[in-house]
């Protein structure tokens, strides 16, 4: 429990320090293992679609716990463009 403590501590100093994404994340899925790598280091694996996803991999003994991610950018949406089909005009030459 106190390694879970210390593990949300280091989440939330490098929130409100604003770390760097790319130095404390990895991956563009809106679900993370946030992982206490050891030394205070947190590492944000962020490759997990739905939590159930996450929970296998922090459940495994990797000291740490799922969460939203904060940097989640979803893809944009296909405009819906209906083509209609071009109409060939044949002219006697």
């Amino acid at each position: 429990m106190k390694r879970i403590a210390i593990a949300f501590a280091a989440v939330a100093a490098a929130l409100c320090c604003n770390i760097s994404p790319s130095h404390a994340l990895t991956g563009n899925a809106p679900w993370c293992a946030v992982v206490n790598v050891g030394t205070g280091e947190v590492v944000w694996q962020c490759d997990y679609q739905t939590v159930e996803q996450c929970q296998p991999n922090v459940i495994a003994g990797n000291r740490g716990f799922c969460n939203h991610n904060p940097y989640y950018t979803a893809p944009a949406a296909m405009p819906n463009v209906r083509h209609h089909p071009r109409r060939h005009v044949h002219h006697p030459a």
